[in-house]
């Protein structure tokens, strides 16, 4: 990694609030996420992006102090009451508009918004003194693969200005089967789409063009419905895929483990 370089970092951030529930099936990524931040550093400030939020432009929460937003049910009184009292950013905010802008992107600012659990359950066990700011940045409603990329292109010079640009959401992401279907049973169908994926961010024989037009493309993937019956927890990737590839276009693999009995992946851009 560049010694003035920000890396750029995509992870699986669990099922709602598990992870910070001692959940036995999170406790490897539980381990990844406490020890990762061995490997970035210190940020001056996190530009995080969440599968939780989908706008028809991209936005960025621009308050001082953003509330947080308990966007899961079903779970335990305490997971209501999780705190992680981050600062916003509001001039990294601005900051990030005017790239946004700048790409041709009519972005916004959001002072009411709040840090949804994409944002506070990875960074509570990553970070957890809660000191460095944070702005989330919302996906395109439209979830389509080579906006996110552009999207991610527009960010790329926030890396060499002190920003850990994160994106939060889950390689495999097909909630019945988490439930419903062991992986044994599969047929490999999940085995070979997280190896495609791996592939097409890791294999030092692709070019960027391939990476590029692979994401893009993402659905003639082997499996790729099934392992994405809707892509906002893919698409993460594909934004810090676009703000890694001027600089570092190949990720390495960091995490490849099993979170509720299904293997995922997080990948880091050095």
């Amino acid at each position: 990694m560049s010694p003035t370089r920000s890396p750029v970092l995509y992870v699986p951030h669990g099922g709602g609030p598990m992870p910070l529930l001692g959940e036995p099936s999170h406790q490897a990524l539980v381990q990844f996420l406490q020890h990762i931040p061995q490997q970035l550093g210190t940020p001056r400030a996190i530009l995080l992006v969440s599968a939780h939020w989908e706008t028809a432009l991209p936005t960025l929460t621009s308050a001082a102090q953003p509330a947080l937003f308990y966007d899961y049910y079903g779970f335990p009184p305490e997971s209501y009451s999780i705190a992680y009292p981050a600062p916003g950013d509001p001039l990294l905010a601005q900051q990030v508009h005017s790239l946004l802008q700048a790409a041709g992107f009519d972005a916004q600012l959001d002072a009411a918004r709040g840090f949804d659990h994409g944002m506070f359950i990875p960074l509570k066990l990553m970070y957890p003194r809660a000191e460095i700011p944070v702005v989330q940045l919302s996906l395109l409603r439209s979830l389509d693969p080579a906006r996110h990329i552009a999207v991610g292109k527009a960010l790329a010079s926030l890396r060499d200005d002190g920003v850990l640009i994160i994106g939060s959401g889950m390689s495999f992401h097909n909630v019945q089967a988490f439930y419903h279907t062991a992986e044994s049973e599969q047929g490999g169908w999940l085995r070979e789409f997280d190896q495609w994926l791996r592939e097409t961010c890791c294999d030092p024989r692709l070019t960027v063009q391939e990476r590029e037009q692979r994401l893009a493309h993402w659905l003639q993937a082997p499996h790729a419905r099934y392992n994405h019956p809707r892509e906002e927890h893919l698409l993460p990737l594909h934004v810090c895929f676009g703000a890694a590839l001027a600089a570092s276009p190949q990720a390495e693999t960091v995490f490849h483990a099993t979170v509720l009995g299904k293997t995922v992946s997080a990948l880091l851009w050095r």
